[in-house]
């Protein structure tokens, strides 16, 4: 055989060795590359990723939090109507956010009333505009985190919310008759608080619907939820006086036990003052064991919804200097009622607005609330009623 017609059949041979595996290989890249484009992509929604796990924001795919308003209401057939609400919708139900719409303030911005395209009434917390890094971010996520994965009679009905570019807004059922503070100390409630004296069945309802609350929060759902932040201005009241606790801000979702589940060791307080009130006052409600920079837990709520039980029947605010047995000294409501409650002097204590007679069942009542009281204001942890004990108690009434 000619050696140019060999040369030629090696060199054919050789490409054709060469070009089959390469041929193979293309044409499985090509079809794995095919199957992938059918695989779904994931949205990119206008929200931050946390909060979209808890309530699907419904926003055009490829936008970002500076250049959409998002939006998103979730609830029964009733809400969807609310489904087209924006930012431009909620600033033009509140008048621009105007203060003349203002009804409260929560833990880091305003509530005001606003009035929906459909004529609905809601409560619109607009939280203070400080991006994602901010106190007023956080507490947005904790109120998305724990409302809207919550329901119970007791508890503020979180209707949707809204994440614009800076803005961080929470849209709520409106509860026309304002919070028990206002009721007890005058103020803000449109339908008579400060002018009208709140009755005794009033608040001895008001009580057993903010320990159903609590007694949810702790025992009627895993993990349990720690409100941290209890007091009257955070009971807000329905037409019938249904205590509706409200204000999830300082709110933690903890794992395990929670008797023994420490979610923080940093006093958590109000109006962004940790530990103090709006005035400064360090606040009282908060358990002295958080002073001490024990983790809270459970039992640390319990003490706050004592105080509160105080607060309803004496008409006075934790906050308020009370002078003791002897009258050359201040002490503060908490000692005072203990001291009073103590040596049998409950019923001095008594609110005098409720006009409770001396002798009957609601003066029996009101002493059954303050024992109550007592029990869970005690100084150590473990001699506290759990809220399921204290909701027990409270029905024995």
């Amino acid at each position: 055989m000619d050696t140019p017609l060999v040369a030629l059949i090696v060199v054919a041979g050789t490409a054709l060795t060469v070009a089959v595996p390469c041929l193979l290989l293309a044409f499985l890249c090509r079809r794995h590359s095919s199957k992938s484009q059918l695989k779904p992509r994931s949205r990119q929604l206008c929200c931050s990723a946390s909060a979209a796990s808890t309530l699907p924001i419904l926003a055009p795919a490829g936008t970002t939090p500076a250049d959409c308003p998002s939006w998103s209401f979730y609830g029964t057939t009733a809400d969807a109507s609310l489904l087209k609400l924006s930012l431009a919708d909620l600033a033009a139900a509140t008048g621009g956010f105007s203060p003349d719409n203002i009804i409260g303030d929560g833990s880091f911005g305003f509530v005001y009333r606003a009035v929906l395209p459909d004529g609905a009434a809601v409560a619109v917390k607009r939280l203070s505009g400080d991006g994602d890094a901010g106190a007023g971010n956080r507490e947005f996520r904790a109120e998305l985190e724990v409302l809207g994965s919550l329901s119970h009679p007791n508890l503020t009905r979180l209707l949707g919310y809204c994440a614009a570019g800076r803005d961080r807004i929470l849209v709520y059922e409106l509860l026309e008759r304002g919070s028990l503070d206002a009721w007890l100390h005058g103020g803000d409630a449109e339908d008579g608080g400060g002018t009208e004296t709140l009755p005794w069945p009033a608040r001895l309802h008001v009580a057993r619907g903010a320990a159903a609350a609590l007694e949810f929060l702790h025992h009627g759902r895993r993990p349990p939820v720690l409100h941290r932040d209890v007091k009257s201005s955070n009971v807000l009241l329905g037409e019938g006086f249904e205590a509706k606790l409200a204000d999830f801000g300082l709110a933690r979702i903890v794992r395990g036990s929670p008797a023994k589940s420490h979610v923080s060791t940093q006093a958590a307080g109000t109006a962004g003052f940790i530990g103090h009130d709006v005035c400064g006052i360090q606040n009282r409600y908060v358990a002295p064991e958080i002073w001490d920079g024990v983790g809270a837990t459970a039992k640390a709520d319990v003490y706050s919804f004592g105080v509160l039980l105080i607060e309803i029947v004496t008409g006075h605010r934790p906050s308020w200097p009370m002078k003791d047995s002897m009258g050359d000294k201040e002490v503060n409501l908490v000692d005072w009622a203990r001291e009073k409650i103590g040596v049998g002097q409950a019923s001095e204590i008594l609110d005098r607005r409720m006009g409770i007679q001396a002798q009957g069942k609601e003066m029996e009542e009101a002493k059954g609330l303050l024992e109550i009281a007592l029990r869970c204001i005690d100084s150590a942890t473990k001699n506290r009623p759990t809220m399921e004990e204290a909701v027990a108690m409270l029905n024995k009434i």
